[in-house]
């Protein structure tokens, strides 16, 4: 029976945002509600959840504040800075160098940062709107992806890394680069090349940029529906856990991997959490981490950069999905082979 009402929650966390126009406008609190739902009828409840719940987020919605009020201070000395690029370029090669190196640098500044800096590139390219949210799409793949390599870019690969530091991995710091640069990387060049090859300049189009500059009102309003977003993630993460629990110990790689698409929904960062453990091999914990990684680029709630994005631009779950779904299936039949061959 409770395994019954999770999947019935799953699908209506995977429909309604596109089918019901209120709750793809108020997807946040949507989520949440799902989440309260979901710890509720698993019986998942605590004090510590509480706490984790409120305090998770905390960290995320600073970044993002404090870089909001950053690039509103820096906005016209970016401004300047795209144009000359954009000029010595062209669009295609400027294309293709945004999401390459945000996907490499995420892992430094981590995909929150990176997250930022797009959205403000994107404001300035001109694009139309329809090309501008493919470009966003193409980067936050490249993001999510990047962010992965090392534990400072992105709370799953933190996770993932302290989950594994004993025995028989002794995991750290360099840990994920070393076991999934070699997916990681062509896997940024490649999100790299589609998105100069589909990502068009349209002359004269009104694209994703705001008319008017946002006020500081409304970077403390999206402030706060980050936060509201990351903790109903973490109520998801929480409710589900019995799903996971319950089927994650004996699951083959190829199934695990597959088993994952549910990333396009869920925190990938809690998914971690409830799936890594240091009893899985290397080929269970790298199809587990892959799966995650790639899936969450999927769907709007799949990662904290596609949450950031598509927050600030105003970019619909539908819209997402257009351009997320297709590309994000596509490269995890990609990776599902070379897994499949070279594990």
């Amino acid at each position: 029976m409770v395994i019954t009402g999770l999947f019935i929650i799953l699908l209506l966390v995977l429909v309604l945002p596109f089918a019901v126009h209120v709750v793809e406008k108020e997807l946040e609190i949507f989520l949440f509600i799902m989440g309260l739902l979901a710890v509720t009828f698993t019986g998942q409840w605590s004090l510590s959840l509480v706490a984790e719940a409120l305090a998770d987020p905390i960290k995320i919605t600073a970044a993002v504040l404090v870089a909001g009020l950053l690039f509103r201070v820096l906005k016209s000395s970016i401004d300047g800075h795209v144009n000359n690029i954009l000029k010595a370029t062209g669009v295609r090669w400027f294309i293709f160098l945004v999401v390459v190196l945000l996907g490499l640098f995420s892992s430094v500044i981590t995909a929150i940062i990176a997250a930022l800096v797009l959205v403000e590139i994107v404001g300035h390219l001109k694009l139309d709107k329809k090309n501008e949210i493919l470009m966003v799409v193409f980067s936050c793949f490249s993001i999510g992806m990047g962010a992965a390599l090392t534990p400072m870019g992105e709370p799953l690969g933190t996770i993932a890394v302290a989950k594994l530091s004993g025995a028989p991995y002794f995991a750290g710091f360099w840990f994920l680069f070393k076991n999934l640069w070699i997916y990681i990387i062509p896997g940024i060049l490649i999100t790299g090349i589609t998105a100069a090859l589909l990502v068009k300049k349209v002359s004269h189009a009104e694209g994703l940029k705001e008319k008017e500059d946002e006020k500081i009102s409304g970077i403390f309003i999206r402030t706060g529906k980050v936060y509201i977003f990351v903790m109903a993630l973490v109520l998801l993460g929480a409710g589900f856990k019995p799903i996971i629990d319950g089927y994650i110990s004996k699951i083959p790689f190829y199934a695990l991997y597959w088993m994952n698409i549910i990333s396009a929904a869920l925190d990938n960062a809690t998914l971690t959490a409830a799936e890594v453990g240091p009893r899985m091999d290397i080929t269970q914990v790298k199809s587990a981490l892959m799966g995650l990684i790639i899936a969450g680029g999927l769907l709007i709630p799949g990662n904290i950069p596609n949450i950031i994005a598509a927050n600030k631009l105003k970019i619909k779950s539908s819209e997402w999905a257009k351009a997320g779904v297709l590309f994000g299936l596509s490269l995890m039949v990609f990776y599902f082979v070379i897994i499949l061959v070279f594990r």
